[in-house]
């Protein structure tokens, strides 16, 4: 998503991953700006570490 903030900066979001916006004062700037965020979130996506399974034992 692409908005124009009330003093003239381009604001990008990309809603489908968490905390992903940036800014610009030109499109070309936001869309350079926008990409580099993207590829931080993804990189921060791939870090998460998935708890490993472990097994219930009744005693």
């Amino acid at each position: 998503m692409i908005e124009r903030d009330e003093d003239g900066y381009y604001v990008g979001e990309v809603p489908q991953l968490q905390a992903c916006y940036s800014q610009g004062e030109t499109i070309d700037e936001l869309m350079t700006n926008i990409k580099e965020v993207i590829e931080l979130c993804l990189e921060t996506k791939n870090d998460e570490k998935i708890p490993a399974f472990s097994r219930y034992r009744k005693e």
